[in-house]
């Protein structure tokens, strides 16, 4: 059995994808912010039957020194990780700075996924056949990378900080890749298609209406775990795989340039000098 590491496991996807791998004999780590729900989380567990296997940890991943401690937590508790699956995003209409000084979304979204991956990259290659899967959105041009502004300081828009993050989660996967890929670590990027979860978020009334125009013909979340629940399972051989609603797309075209995946390396580790 797999110990498994979810973030944004109490909602959407995340959710119903720890309740899956809770009743197939997993080992689940859920992280997120709300202590409700992650009693809510681990009192379904035990209902299940797998209270034993079902752990929370509650951290609020915008903020770096939360996804720290997050880490911390884990491997003192679980010194091997065989998966870890990057869920948490939300949407924000409004641009708004954590406390830290961090663009909301490009914290969570991006540097919360860096940390975790590279914080339990030392766990997960411990184990027999380790994944980072990383629902994000892969494929999209490099140009949706504003290089000059990440933190989108000048003419911020919610769906623009969310497309340039899901840009930003491919090129931290191939540079993961490129680190960590002969320790056998498998890295795998994964748009799962409109699904029906909570979309979690602040939405102005415009953007809120679009989403529930979405929501009539989003699919249930059921339907977007096959691929995630194939990537922990049977992942590719190569260290980096993305998929678009289970179809294979290649990383190797410009989009997923090493180049630009160093570039962003580099100003990541100036932003977070501790790591």
């Amino acid at each position: 059995m797999k110990t498994v590491v979810i973030t944004g496991g109490t909602d959407g996807i995340g959710k119903a994808l720890a309740a899956l791998r809770l009743q197939r004999g997993d080992t689940v780590v859920v992280i997120g912010r709300s202590a409700e729900k992650g009693q809510a989380f681990l009192g379904a567990a035990r209902e299940l039957g797998a209270g034993e296997r079902a752990f929370f940890v509650r951290a609020d991943l915008s903020l770096t020194a939360e996804s720290s401690r997050a880490v911390a937590e884990i491997t003192a508790r679980f010194p091997v990780v065989d998966t870890l699956v990057l869920c948490a995003r939300h949407y924000r209409t409004e641009r708004v700075e954590t406390v830290e000084g961090f663009e909301e979304n490009f914290a969570l979204f991006y540097l919360s996924r860096y940390l975790l991956g590279h914080g339990l990259a030392a766990s997960l290659a411990k184990a027999d056949n380790p994944v980072v899967v990383n629902v994000a959105g892969p494929g999209a041009s490099l140009s949706v990378v504003n290089w000059d502004d990440l933190e989108l300081r000048r003419g911020y828009h919610g769906g623009t900080a969310l497309g340039q993050g899901g840009k930003l989660n491919d090129l931290l996967g191939v540079a993961f890749a490129e680190k960590y890929g002969a320790s056998g670590i498998r890295y795998v990027l994964i748009h799962p298609g409109v699904t029906a979860t909570g979309f979690s978020g602040v939405y102005d009334a415009r953007t809120l209406e679009h989403i529930n125009a979405m929501k009539k013909s989003a699919k249930p979340v059921e339907a977007a775990l096959p691929p995630i629940t194939t990537a922990i399972d049977a992942s590719p051989a190569q260290p980096l795989s993305a998929f678009v609603e289970g179809r294979r797309i290649s990383v190797e075209d410009g989009s997923f340039d090493k180049s630009a995946a160093r570039r962003l390396q580099a100003i990541t580790e100036k932003l977070l000098p501790a790591h």
